[in-house]
């Protein structure tokens, strides 16, 4: 591991924020769901990663849109960084209208090689407690990579062989990601910005939010967990999704109580996979 990188290993940072129901009725207009849960009710898993989001001056942005490198997070020196999965531990439910903290600690920053050349994960551990209580723990992991050259083709990703016992299809339009890009302040510009997206970043167009997906996994194994809150949930990205491309969220039940999803992209191709268990 570079020395110039170890000295962020242990650092810390706190925010806090109002669980405003506001933000909670724009997400759940944003999923297009029925009914928003009101002041009270508990926080739905995974809409936690509308809050806590660093809020830097606009001039205090890098060229891909994510705040500038050597703040909190190291400044590694490869162009492309994506959320690539975490780990989450749902401990007590966290109320809509609630008050909140979340402190961040930087626990792991490796370095490794892959089929398109160096990657460095920095690993960073997130504690939510509200009330003084503990709420959720999540180990979350960042990848940082080389640039992709425009034309170069995706890496083909795996056919998932698995079969699902239920499931649902999610219409990724250019309305979902721009809302979900803003209520978690989000400036990633391959999300939004489709010339940078396929000219700087190589993707064919805009690419869906990992934490949507992810969110929207643990939607559907509330829908299937027989009234159950979730007590853990892992998640890690396989292959993008994109705009315009209608997926699949999928899942079964396994022997040991656990529930296996996954997302499967419109070629057959594993996107996410996850698990999940209930309380």
């Amino acid at each position: 591991m570079s020395t110039a990188y170890e000295q962020w290993i242990g650092r810390e940072e706190t925010h806090t924020a109002h669980l405003h129901s506001s933000v909670v009725n724009a997400m759940a207009a944003t999923l297009d769901l029925p009914r928003a849960p009101v002041e009270g009710e508990p926080l739905p898993p995974g809409w936690q990663w509308l809050f806590f989001n660093p809020v830097v001056r606009r001039s205090a942005l890098g060229s891909d849109g994510h705040p500038e490198r050597g703040g909190f997070l190291p400044p590694i020196a490869l162009p492309r960084r994506m959320w690539a999965g975490s780990r989450l531990d749902y401990v007590a439910d966290i109320a809509v209208g609630a008050f909140a903290s979340r402190t961040s600690r930087i626990v792991k920053v490796e370095n490794k090689t892959g089929k398109r050349g160096a990657l460095w994960f920095v690993t960073v551990a997130h504690t939510t407690t509200c009330d003084g209580e503990v709420c959720i723990v999540e180990e979350q992991d960042i990848v940082y990579r080389e640039a992709t050259p425009p034309g170069t083709p995706l890496v083909p990703a795996p056919p998932h062989e698995d079969e699902p016992q239920w499931g649902r299809v999610v219409e990724p339009d250019t309305t979902l990601l721009f809302r979900y890009s803003a209520l978690t302040f989000n400036g990633h510009r391959i999300h939004y910005d489709q010339d940078y997206a396929r000219h700087e970043e190589g993707y064919p167009d805009l690419v869906v939010h990992g934490p949507l997906t992810a969110t929207l996994l643990q939607q559907l194994a509330l829908e299937h967990g027989q009234g159950r809150a979730l007590s853990r949930f892992s998640f890690r990205g396989v292959s993008p999704l994109f705009v315009g491309k209608n997926f699949t969220l999928e899942g079964h039940p396994a022997e040991d109580g656990s529930v296996v999803l996954w997302a499967r992209a419109p070629d057959g191709a594993l996107a996410m996979s996850a698990t999940a268990t209930y309380r």
